[in-house]
């Protein structure tokens, strides 16, 4: 998967944009190259936090896994040093995963994204903040939907 293009106001930009499960991967991947270790730790924390063994050994090559379980049977246990051996690419696919077993995960780090100082300035943090927003208030507008009747 391609990064975003470096200004936000592209056609492709808008398009990715318009596909959340496409794009929130690649933002927070972004936002994950840009942030400081104390940060990644608990960006990587959040993500890891929903799968399961299997995902963890699926995904980047079972990177994850080799973190979550070198501590077990211990809580998840992330180091500083850790983010060394975690690029963008591998945080993309650990989004890609943790979004389809718990999107709500996901849309939690949009607290995390907010508070954080540091990644204030982040343009794919805002853009970040911006989409975890609508795709959370489209998801609560269609929880009270009526179930369609066939």
């Amino acid at each position: 998967m391609n990064p975003l293009p470096t200004t936000p106001d592209t056609d492709s930009t808008q398009q990715l944009l318009h596909r959340p499960d496409v794009a929130v991967p690649v933002l927070l991947a972004q936002v994950y190259d840009a942030a400081p270790a104390p940060e990644r730790t608990r960006l990587l924390t959040q993500l890891m936090q929903p799968l399961g063994v299997l995902s963890l050994v699926a995904v980047a090559g079972g990177v994850f896994a080799r973190l979550r379980f070198r501590d077990a049977p211990g809580p998840l246990n992330l180091r500083l040093e850790d983010t060394l051996l975690i690029g963008a690419e591998e945080v993309r696919a650990l989004a890609e995963h943790a979004q389809q077993v718990s999107v709500e995960t996901v849309d939690a780090l949009r607290l995390w994204l907010t508070q954080g100082p540091v990644l204030a300035g982040s343009a794919a943090a805002l853009l970040l903040v911006q989409l975890l927003k609508r795709r959370a208030a489209q998801r609560r507008g269609e929880d009270r939907l009526p179930p369609e009747r066939g």
